[in-house]
Order: C-alpha cells, then sequence, then structure tokens
C-alpha cells in the first residue's frame, strides 16, 4: 500500500508540476534539431521543401536570411498570430533584428527564448541560428507557439483522480489477497507448532502456500519426527535403566537380608550370598559406566589412543574371555581370519566394539548358538564380521538398532548387558572414521560389520546400515 501511494504520488508531483515545464524543454529540443534538418538541407539545395513539410508538421513560422537580414525564404504555418509574420508583413524585422542582436551579444551561433503572445494569452518560443554552407550563409528563424496545456492538464488531473481511486482500491484488495494468501499457511504453522510444544506429537506440518512455507514446513516434519524420536527413546531409556537398576538392587538388597538373618553364620551360604551381592553391583558398576562412557563419547569428551597392532592377536585375545561360555553352555564361537594386518586405531576402544558386537550375537543367536567372525581383507581396509543364526532383525527396525537405549524383541541370554553396548560402538566407530552397520534376513540372522581404514579417513563418514 505504500509502495502504491509512492507510485501515486509521483505521477501527481509530475503531472502538476512538470507537465508545461518538460513540454517546453521537449519543444525546444525538436526546434533545435530542425533547424539542424533544415541547415542541412539549405546545403543540399532542398531548403525550400524541407521548410514546407517542417512548419506543416509542426505549426511552424520558419524564416532564413542572408547576412545581411534580406529574408531568403520564408513559411509560415502560425497564421497571422506569428512575431516573424508581422515583421515581414510590416517590413520592419522588428523581433528578429532582437533577437538577431541577442544571438550577437552572446557569441553563440544558437539562440533560444520565450516571449509572451499578449493578443492570444500564450506564450511563443523564437529561435535564431546563425549558418554557414557551402551553399551560402546566413540566419534561421524558427518561431512555434507553445501550444496551451491547461486544457490537456485538467483533463489528465481528471483522469489521474480516477485512476488514483481505481489503482487504491485495486492495491487494497491485492494486498488483502496476498497478506492472506502469505499469512495463512503462516498462521496455519503456528497453530500446528504451538500444539507441538504443548506436547502434541501427532501433528502434522502440512506443506500448503508458497515454496518457502513448504521448505518450512518441511523441515518442522523432519524436527518433530527427530524429537517424537528422542522423546520416545528419553522415554525408554527411563523405563529400561529402572528395569536394569531395579533388579539388581533388589537382588543385592533380598541377599543383604538373607545374610543378615539367615546365613550369617554359614560360612559356605553367607560366601555364596556375598557372591551374588558383589555379582550384582558389577552389574550396577557397569550400567552406570556404560552410560557415562556414551554420554563422553557423543559430547566428544574422549580423546582416542592411537597405537599399531595385529588384527589377529587383538581378535584372538578378546576371544579367551569366551572360553568358559563355550565349554559350559555349548556355543559354537569361532574366527575366520584372513592374512593378518597391523591397523592404526585405540586399540581398548575396538577391543570394546569387537566385545559389544559378539556379546550381541550371543545374546541373539537363537539355540543353534553359532557365532561367526570373519576378516576380509580389502586393498584400502579390513572388514570384520560378526553373524549370528538368529531370528534376525526386520527391515523396518534396522534403521533404529545403533540408536541410544534401542532394544529390539526381548529374548533369553545368556550374557546380561546394559542395551547401551552398540550405542557406545556407534560413537567409537564413528570417531575413528570407520564405516559400519548391518546385515539382516529374518529367519537367518544378522551380521554386525565395520571397516578398519588402512589408511585414516579425514572426514568421518555416516553410519551405513
Amino acid at each position: 500500500m505504500v509502495f502504491t501511494v509512492l507510485i501515486l504520488l509521483l505521477l501527481w508531483v509530475f503531472q502538476y508540476f512538470f507537465l508545461a515545464r518538460y513540454y517546453r524543454s521537449a519543444r525546444i529540443r525538436d526546434m533545435s534539431n530542425i533547424s539542424d534538418k533544415l541547415i542541412s538541407a539549405y546545403s543540399k539545395g532542398d531548403i525550400a521543401n524541407e521548410m514546407k513539410r517542417m512548419a506543416f508538421d509542426n505549426s511552424m513560422c520558419i524564416v532564413v536570411t542572408d547576412t545581411s537580414g534580406r529574408v531568403s525564404i520564408a513559411e509560415n504555418n502560425l497564421g497571422s498570430i506569428s512575431y516573424f509574420m508581422l515583421d515581414l508583413m510590416n517590413s520592419s524585422g522588428y523581433n528578429m533584428h532582437l533577437i538577431k542582436q541577442e544571438l550577437a551579444e552572446s557569441r553563440k551561433d544558437e539562440l533560444t527564448k520565450i516571449v509572451k503572445n499578449e493578443n492570444i494569452k500564450s506564450e511563443e518560443i523564437l529561435l535564431c541560428r546563425k549558418f554557414e554552407t557551402s551553399a551560402g550563409s546566413g540566419y534561421l528563424y524558427i518561431e512555434a507557439s507553445v501550444d496551451p496545456v491547461d486544457s490537456t492538464v485538467s483533463i489528465i488531473r481528471q483522469q489521474l483522480i480516477y485512476i488514483t481511486i481505481i489503482i487504491f482500491e485495486l492495491a487494497f484488495i491485492i494486498t488483502l489477497f496476498i497478506s492472506k494468501r502469505l499469512s495463512a499457511p503462516i498462521v496455519h504453522i503456528t497453530g500446528t507448532a504451538k500444539k507441538f510444544a504443548s506436547g502434541d506429537f501427532s501433528v502434522k506440518f502440512e506443506e500448503k502456500g508458497y515454496r518457502e512455507v513448504g521448505e518450512l514446513s518441511e523441515v518442522l516434519e523432519n524436527a518433530k519426527d527427530e524429537i517424537s524420536k528422542v522423546n520416545k527413546l528419553r522415554t525408554d531409556l527411563i523405563a529400561n535403566i529402572s528395569h536394569d537398576l531395579r533388579t539388581p538392587l533388589t537382588m543385592v538388597k533380598a541377599y543383604a537380608e538373607m545374610i543378615r538373618d539367615l546365613s550369617g553364620d554359614d560360612p559356605e551360604k553367607r560366601n555364596e550370598h556375598l557372591g551374588i551381592i558383589i555379582d550384582e553391583a558389577d552389574r550396577l558398576s557397569n550400567l552406570v559406566n556404560n552410560i557415562l562412557e556414551l554420554s563422553k563419547l557423543e559430547s566428544g569428551n574422549i580423546e582416542l589412543k592411537y597405537s599399531d597392532f595385529s588384527l589377529h592377536d587383538k581378535i584372538n585375545s578378546v576371544l579367551t574371555r569366551y572360553t568358559l561360555l563355550i565349554e559350559q553352555n555349548g556355543y559354537d564361537i569361532s574366527f575366520e581370519p584372513d592374512e593378518d594386518r597391523t591397523i592404526h586405531a585405540d586399540a581398548e576402544k575396538l577391543d570394546q566394539v569387537l566385545y559389544n558386537f559378539i556379546n550381541n550375537a550371543i545374546n541373539y543367536s537363537g539355540e543353534q548358538k553359532v557365532i561367526r567372525i570373519r576378516q576380509i581383507n580389502r586393498e584400502d581396509a579390513v572388514r570384520i564380521e560378526v553373524s549370528d543364526n538368529g531370528k534376525g532383525i526386520s527391515k523396518e527396525l534396522l534403521p533404529k538398532v545403533f540408536d541410544r537405549y534401542y532394544r529390539g524383541e526381548k529374548v533369553k541370554r545368556d550374557v546380561v548387558g546394559t542395551g547401551l553396548g552398540l550405542s557406545i560402538c556407534k560413537e567409537i566407530l564413528k570417531k575413528h572414521g570407520f564405516a559400519f552397520g548391518v546385515q539382516s534376513e529374518e529367519g537367518k540372522g544378522s551380521t554386525f560389520w565395520f571397516e578398519v581404514r588402512l589408511h585414516p579417513a579425514k572426514e568421518l563418514p555416516a553410519a551405513k546400515v
């Protein structure tokens, strides 16, 4: 609306104050251009025809004299109101003499002046130009009337009033339409955002309106999905941590009461009960340590301690921890090596990744209890795979297996975990810059893998699933 008012104001200013002045300036420029053409025609000997045409087309009186003031040729299309024609009729040459004298005093080749014609109450523009050509020299006089523009200006002003009213109304209507079109999607998004802020995660940010609003809706929709996912993870975290803490605490309290009330005087039972209390305390400690370690990894507060070591030695060292499990529970855990490679990584953290991958395979290996650790050498990397023969993971759940506190279908476990192992593996591998992922097919088991780069990457790749 402000822009419309400014445009209209500009039009009014130019029409009211500058129209007559602009018309005079344009008329003078036209007369100067016509004088150029007439002098050019004079030099070519075709001045008579050119004067007739110019005088008729532009309503002018044109006179050419020699240097002494004697008229060579004249053409009048102004009638009896012409100053120069009155001079010729009276044989006085008064007006031409005056302007010729002013031209001489100005020491210029061309002079233009505006005079008031009292007879018809109008203005006349007089032009005098001295010329010298190969065909001769002399003076060129041109007289033109400044056509009355008051009536024209009056009509234009009346039109401006109607134009102003129409444009202002149109601008008002268009402004309402545009503002509604621009604001309606934003108002809708704002209302949806308020519902979302109050905790309603079922809202949907619809991509309505113009492109930028659509893009904003898409961003907010993605943000909503991520926040709802975080909220669900937070809920799962509280539930999982509460469950994992409650069980060992209950056990510790129960066996401590048993020692107090029943087995305090029986060394064998007392030691058995104390062993259970110690095991449950260790479980609590591991849970808390894993939570703290995951928090440090995600915040970037842990620095890796790189060293060079044998991959075979590292995997065989990890497998020695499962000797008792293999002997007592019948697990078939074996390593299928390729040619040994020396890798550059944090040995302790890589040890933790292998340990968590194998524990995860044990927890979900199913009744067959077959677990394979494979080494596959490539040109610039070594791929390590840990496979089980369990139930597998559905395609819908595959992207979630590395999420914090995510747990799949509950199964009977021989090795108790905290539910944070894969999340810790994810952060460790990301910090190393190693690619990682999981391949699974329902009913056929799962394979978790990571690739150790022989030449460490400069940028950390995203996790691949």
